[in-house]
């Protein structure tokens, strides 16, 4: 499959499952109180969701969305699981659980094989690019809400757990309510830009879908042979 077609497929399938994700009846909820569907997952201490031996991680993405009322978790861990389930819909399923497989879903940490990449730009976002608000005047009291991750659905319509969906300036105000009272800073949509390598993931999709399949690991190759791999934290990413 050509990169820009398998592009847009996953980036619909992210914006698909941003909106299913707001539907779920999933909770939010710090590290320190998150819970999962224990059929599926093992809590780990930190507030994390392993996946329990014998079920894939297909089983365990889809649970969420099934029985979104079991779960809770912060921001950052929904819109690693809404980019699992986008590519859980854009690729073959017995390629996601052994890509995929010991899955474990806490903060920014995700499988090495989601390669995210990271640039600036939020100005040039597209539908289905994650992006981030962030409220520097933060209320000691409400650290959780130091800022949101969120999916753009579309021109100035955002998907934020916690929050909900809203454009930019609703957001904003969300987050402002929970600044220090002698706060002077608003929060504000910062340049980073976040996707996951189209490139890479899309030499995993059914064979139905790439009638116009070029040389993936050739033009994998050409694009990115220059880029950094990074760790930083608990992320990990190709920076441009």
């Amino acid at each position: 499959m050509q990169r820009l077609q398998f592009e847009m497929i996953l980036r619909s399938r992210i914006v698909e499952s941003a909106e299913a994700l707001h539907r779920s009846g999933v909770s939010f909820a710090t590290f320190s109180t998150a819970r999962c569907n224990q059929q599926f997952w093992d809590l780990t201490k930190k507030g994390g969701f392993q996946i329990k031996a014998g079920v894939t991680p297909a089983q365990g993405i889809r649970d969420i969305f099934l029985n979104g009322h079991q779960y809770a978790f912060e921001c950052a861990t929904a819109m690693v699981i809404v980019l699992y389930k986008g590519v859980l819909d854009s690729i073959l399923e017995s390629e996601f659980n052994r890509i995929f497989a010991d899955m474990l879903l806490y903060d920014w940490h995700y499988d090495s094989d989601l390669r995210l990449i990271q640039q600036e730009g939020s100005h040039k976002a597209a539908p289905g690019d994650i992006l981030y608000f962030n409220n520097p005047d933060v209320s000691s009291e409400t650290l959780e809400w130091k800022g949101e991750n969120v999916v753009k659905l579309k021109e100035d319509l955002f998907y934020g757990h916690g929050i909900g969906i809203l454009p930019a300036k609703g957001i904003i105000d969300s987050l402002n309510q929970h600044r220090r009272p002698e706060a002077t800073v608003s929060a504000y949509l910062t340049d980073e830009v976040i996707y996951p390598d189209f490139i890479y993931l899309s030499q995993f999709a059914a064979e139905g879908n790439r009638k116009n399949e070029i040389s993936l690991h050739t033009l994998y190759q050409q694009e990115y042979s220059h880029h950094i791999h990074a760790v930083i934290g608990g992320r990990q990413y190709i920076r441009g």
